[in-house]
């Protein structure tokens, strides 16, 4: 929201029964009330009108209060004949400095960008046998995954231990230990833990070929998962499975989605119209999404990983790399042939702020 100018402030009081289509046809605007000890939504309800000093496209807020004591502040802004709605929570001040007229701190915030956004954020066992190039966990990795939590929210950042693979090093008593230790750690940080186990493709048994890899059956699955869980529960995480065939609801794991409609549904406060991608393996629960990563461009060097074909390659592509650019890796060249892709929101616009 910078770089946002105030257009206009009004308020209109309407009654309960006015129309939808009324409401449509004139752009009327509910008004927000206040008792002495909290605020009132029942209707009627303040609206906050903004217009981007670059965009002629207006955003419209709401200002609302769920649950008789949660603030709330929804985004609205029509793009075409899609209509794009945010959800942000307020605090009590807050609350009171738009009531009082003061919306710079609106205006200064990244808070509706980041709202949107959840992460999978993988901490591993492995040391640099493994993971050659991942920073120090003490210094770097947890403490980053702390302060990201601290900053959007427990709830969109998604620990992920893995894949697990047993080694003559990383044997199930080891993982267990540092599991333990890392579930102490991120506690309070996040909700969810996701594991899988490891994949065997051609490039990562390429990779692994040096390691000493012990069998990882169903055996040993059972064990980690009911040791596992045992300590999530301890730290008050749930634990998920990604991507696996092998069954462990006895142990409270269910299989979990990297992209996850109930979680998309939960941050953007709306219902999504999402289906399964058809396009990933059949033990996969993803939603349909694009992905805008590419393979051979990341340099961690992680033995377990899929991603990477060729050094040589990840090499090459890396030394490509401009920030500047708006590709991942090399710049648009006069040659290049760029199609635009059709888009349609997925966003099911029912909105019903009662």
């Amino acid at each position: 929201m910078k770089n946002t100018a105030i257009e206009k402030l009004s308020y209109t009081e309407v009654t309960k029964n006015i129309s939808q289509a009324e409401y449509n046809q004139t752009q009327e605007e509910y008004i927000l009330s206040k008792s002495p000890d909290k605020y009132m939504i029942s209707l009627p309800v303040k609206v906050l009108m903004f217009e981007g000093a670059k965009d002629s496209s207006p955003f419209t807020y709401y200002f609302y209060m769920e649950n008789d004591e949660d603030l709330y502040l929804m985004q609205r802004k029509r793009n075409g004949s899609v209509v794009d709605k945010t959800k942000i929570p307020l605090t009590k001040e807050q609350g009171q400095k738009i009531l009082d007229g003061d919306y710079q701190f609106l205006l200064d915030s990244d808070e509706p960008l980041l709202n949107s956004l959840y992460f999978q954020f993988t901490v591993n066992s492995y040391g640099k046998d493994i993971e050659a190039n991942i920073p120090s966990k003490n210094d770097i990795i947890v403490p980053a995954f702390r302060e990201l939590s601290r900053k959007i929210g427990e709830e969109k950042v998604i620990w992920r231990y893995d894949p697990i693979m047993l080694t003559s090093k990383y044997t199930i008593d080891y993982h267990v230990n540092y599991f333990n230790e890392l579930a102490k750690r991120l506690s309070g940080y996040t909700h969810k833990c996701v594991i899988s186990f490891v994949d065997f493709y051609r490039n990562t048994q390429k990779h692994l070929k040096d390691l000493d890899i012990l069998p990882l059956g169903e055996k040993e699955m059972y064990e980690l998962a009911e040791r596992l869980v045992e300590i999530a529960r301890e730290n008050n995480l749930i634990v998920e499975s990604c991507a696996e065939k092998i069954n462990l609801d006895q142990f409270g794991i269910r299989h979990g989605h990297c992209i996850d409609c109930d979680l998309f549904e939960q941050i953007l406060n709306c219902k999504m119209d999402l289906s399964k991608d058809k396009n990933q393996r059949p033990e996969c629960g993803c939603m349909e999404s694009i992905d805008i990563g590419a393979y051979n461009t990341c340099k961690n060097g992680c033995k377990y990983c899929y991603a990477n074909f060729s050094q040589t390659t990840v090499n090459k592509n890396t030394g490509l790399h401009n920030p500047y650019s708006p590709l991942l890796f090399g710049e648009v060249m006069p040659e290049d042939k760029i199609i635009e892709r059709k888009m349609v929101s997925l966003k099911n616009n029912q909105l019903n702020l009662f």
